[in-house]
Formats: structure tokens, sequence, C-alpha cells
């Protein structure tokens, strides 16, 4: 994806022991190892978008060890940190990160029969016209009967529902006018444009929401 520079309150990674520390990938990786394990499948190939520091991955593969974990990184230095992690935890089922641009066209073949898709807190630091390419190619990239899960700040109904998401929102679109929140209802509609069946939305601590939408088996 195209280099965007985010405000600071949007990504917080400060070196800590030759890795990246994200307060936020801390405070969440339960509350996602939670969804992912309710609506993951046992076993198979799964594919993190953007994982930042590596902190996610690493959680992801100790609490689903079933699923071998490819993460994705633009960022060197994240890739490194994902490296760090990943070498520290001594798990067998992570795959050295890829670079990956998840907005450009044509990436889903390239990394097709995925069974399980993992996007956290990107849509809002990325226009819509990036947004509906990277579920697009995320459709491409799933086997049949493959879940893609995204996770993050929406608005629902096109309303933004608290003031930390308003003043949030705000910095974003000041900083960047093409980025900010995306629309609960619009993005349901893209995944279902790109022929994914959408299988519930949760709920999440921190008025976030998750999407888990599932590629038709036939």
């Amino acid at each position: 994806m195209p280099v965007r520079s985010v405000p600071g309150a949007a990504s917080v990674a400060a070196p800590q022991d030759g890795k990246l520390f994200a307060p936020a990938a801390a405070r969440n990786a339960d509350v996602l190892c939670d969804l992912l394990a309710g609506f993951a499948p046992a076993k198979g190939r799964a594919l993190e978008i953007a994982s930042g520091t590596g902190q996610h991955a690493v959680a992801y593969a100790a609490r689903l060890p079933g699923l071998h974990w490819q993460p994705t990184e633009v960022d060197e230095a994240r890739r490194a940190s994902i490296q760090a992690y990943a070498a520290d935890s001594g798990l067998t089922n992570i795959s050295p990160a890829l670079v990956l641009d998840a907005t450009a066209p044509g990436w889903g073949a390239a990394h097709a029969g995925q069974d399980l898709i993992v996007l956290v807190n990107l849509l809002h630091l990325i226009s819509e016209g990036e947004a509906r390419i990277l579920i697009r190619e995320a459709a491409a990239a799933l086997a049949p009967g493959g879940r893609f899960v995204i996770y993050g700040p929406f608005m629902r109904g096109g309303e933004l529902t608290s003031d930390g998401d308003q003043r949030f929102h705000a910095t974003l679109t000041a900083h960047d006018p093409e980025t900010g929140y995306k629309d609960d209802f619009d993005t349901i509609d893209w995944l279902q444009g790109a022929g994914l069946d959408l299988l519930q939305a949760v709920e999440m601590p921190a008025n976030n929401l998750a999407l888990v939408s599932e590629k038709p088996p036939f």
C-alpha cells in the first residue's frame, strides 16, 4: 500500500529490546485471539495483512497452532520487528514476513488458497478506493470456505458514535482527507460485492467492530 504518513495517535511503536512495541497491540491481542478462535478454521493457511510490529502475529500463532501464519508488512523496520518476535517466540507456524501492498491490484492471485485472512486497524488509515481494492483482492486470495476478518473503528450507519471516534476521525481527515473511518454498511456492501457472505458483525471493546465474512464453499 502507498506509504501514507499518519498522525502520531494512529500508530505508536517504540523500540524495545530490538523489537517494536505498540501499546494498542498489547491491549487488544487477547481480544483478537478470542475473536479468531471463534471463527477461524482449525487448520490451514492464514494471512495477516499489515502485521505491524509482530505482536499480534505471535499471539495468533500461539493461540491457533493448527494454522500456519504468513505475516506481511510494507515497512522494512516492522518486518524486522516481526522476525524478532517470531524468533523469540520459538513458534514454528509463522513464516518469514513478506512485503505485501494490499492496496495494489493483483496480489490476491499471488496469495491464493488462504483459509483465513486477518486485517486489523487499517481501513481507517487508507482511502476508500484502496479499501475496495484490498477487499476485492482478499476475496480473490481466499480458498472456497475461507474467512476474512476485518477489525477496527467504523462509522455506524454513517454516524460517529463516540466522542473519541469523532476526535480521531477528525485528526485523520485533517492530516489526509482521503483517510478516515469507513462506514460499516458501506464496508459490508464492498465485501458482498467482492463475492463474500457476511457471517457476523461483532461488537468489540473500545467501540470497535469486527466484520467476519466467508467465501462461498462452491
